[in-house]
């Protein structure tokens, strides 16, 4: 166990904090696992601070939870596994190191959202490829190392985009630097000689960044990232397609990313899109949601520098031929939905309340990945699962997300319930582990698990596991980094 005192030593004694209600809201989030009170609540100012600490740690076998987003927290990452546990919260660590547009490239540290990066890139001409509506107080490092999807596919080349490379204070004490970063060199020198932290591989022919994401910061802590970033359009025109059967919707979408057409493209059922679009609860969802087909496929065409008009027109009658033959059709607004509106939501984070806790105050979302072929049944098996627990299927919102040009989906359901309710709390907790077992049986990969599900996940795989076992006592030696997740 630590003492406060040496924690203070580190960071100063504004920074370190045992006050009860801090803990308290450290030591459980929205998710399902059990409520657990860390010791303290430590908050580094530097990489040398995370350094220091994590040192003190292994000295002192003490359980470190690194935590770079505010809350509401959803999946139980951030929630002590162990007992006697300091959280080390890097939420005021806020720096935004370079924005590079000619390579592309934004770095800065943890405790940067997405509302303070946008403005940054945005003055130097670049966009993020970024998830669909994070919260606001969301980190942009912690959203990459989790690999959460990103809404265009058309710049999604590898699983691990938009992230780059990292600085990261593995759970040895040691600092290491991924990919382009690693050297020679320091960063500046680096930045000199006309070197970017772009290229995420490396060093040498070990991809570093593949053990670090989704790893839930059981290897180390990131104490910097950077991320590849996309040009700014100097013109878009965005579209929605409605349908009551996804089959259509899909085939549209498979034309559009494997013709690499739109920047933004996602389908949501009526139920995510009226949560979305709402302003006023519940009137104004329910108009919303009656007014909208089953299915909306929404996609975004862009123009840059040179003849953005002539491209974009081309596009559209590219599209038209494909709605077509996909039984179709493509407008500016379905029922009182626009989707210029649309696009302007999901270019940033999500307006205030969150918008998965609209209807009713909280969420669990079950997400995997799929293919083509396979999502509509998964879907199915989905919905059985939910009229058999007794959940309402017609509040059960989907979200579907074409990853890595297409290669994949993402498919997410996001189950929202009334805390306050214990029938409806237990029902939704029931259905979260239940449904696991059936939608792995029809080919769903949960690449991300979190919480409860997560034995029954990673003990399909046992030898994944041996081997994440085997880099664990690598990196981390003495289990110090969020033990109880995952495998370790």
């Amino acid at each position: 166990m630590i003492e406060k005192g040496k924690l203070v030593k580190i960071v100063g004694a504004s920074n370190v904090t045992s006050e009860q209600a801090v803990l308290d809201d450290y030591a459980k989030d929205m998710s399902f696992v059990n409520t657990i009170k860390p010791d303290y609540v430590v908050k580094p100012r530097n990489t040398d601070d995370v350094q220091k600490i994590v040192k003190l740690a292994r000295e002192t076998l003490t359980p470190l939870v690194p935590v770079s987003s505010g809350p509401p927290h959803f999946r139980g990452d951030t929630v002590p596994g162990a007992g006697g546990a300091v959280i080390v919260d890097l939420s005021d660590m806020k720096k935004i190191i370079r924005a590079d547009r000619l390579n592309r490239v934004a770095m800065f540290e943890p405790g940067v959202t997405f509302g303070e990066l946008i403005p940054a890139v945005t003055k130097e001409k670049l966009r993020l490829n970024m998830p669909l509506l994070p919260r606001k107080t969301k980190s942009v490092t912690s959203s990459m190392l989790e690999r959460e999807p990103v809404v265009m596919p058309k710049y999604h080349w590898d699983i691990a985009d938009p992230l780059d490379c990292v600085e990261i204070i593995y759970g040895t004490g040691d600092m290491f630097r991924t990919g382009a970063a690693a050297g020679p060199g320091s960063l500046e020198e680096q930045w000199t000689a006309g070197g970017a932290q772009v290229e995420a591989a490396g060093p040498s022919s070990a991809s570093w960044y593949r053990v670090i994401q989704g790893s839930q910061g059981t290897m180390g802590i990131v104490t910097w990232s950077s991320a590849r970033c996309e040009l700014l359009p100097s013109l878009e025109e965005p579209f929605l397609v409605g349908s009551s059967q996804l089959e259509r919707i899909m085939e549209l979408v498979h034309w559009l990313i494997r013709l690499r057409i739109p920047n933004e493209c996602l389908i949501l059922n009526n139920t995510n899109l009226a949560s979305i679009m709402a302003k006023k609860w519940p009137d104004d969802y329910k108009e919303i949601k009656d007014s909208l087909p089953d299915w909306v496929l929404f996609y975004n065409l862009a123009g840059y520098d040179y003849m953005p008009e002539e491209r974009i027109a081309s596009y559209i009658e590219d599209i038209k031929e494909l709605a077509q033959k996909a039984g179709v059709e493509s407008g500016h607004s379905i029922g009182s939905v626009s989707a210029f509106e649309l696009l302007k939501a999901i270019q940033g984070p999500s307006a205030e309340p969150y918008w998965k806790l609209r209807a009713k105050g909280a969420c669990h979302d079950i997400f995997f990945i799929s293919n083509f072929q396979k999502v509509g049944g998964l879907i199915d098996t989905m919905y059985d699962a939910a009229d058999q627990s007794g959940y309402p299927v017609p509040e059960l919102g989907v979200y579907i997300q074409p990853i890595v040009q297409g290669v994949n989906f993402h498919c997410e359901f996001n189950l929202f319930y009334d805390p306050e309710n214990p029938k409806e709390v237990n029902r939704v907790r029931s259905l979260a582990t239940s449904t696991i077992n059936p939608l792995m049986s029809k080919g769903a990969f949960f690449s991300r698990p979190y919480g409860e599900g997560t034995k029954t996940i990673m003990n399909r795989d046992a030898a994944t596991v041996m081997a994440l076992n085997k880099v664990k006592m690598i990196l981390d030696p003495d289990k110090v980094m969020n033990p109880g997740k995952l495998c370790f």
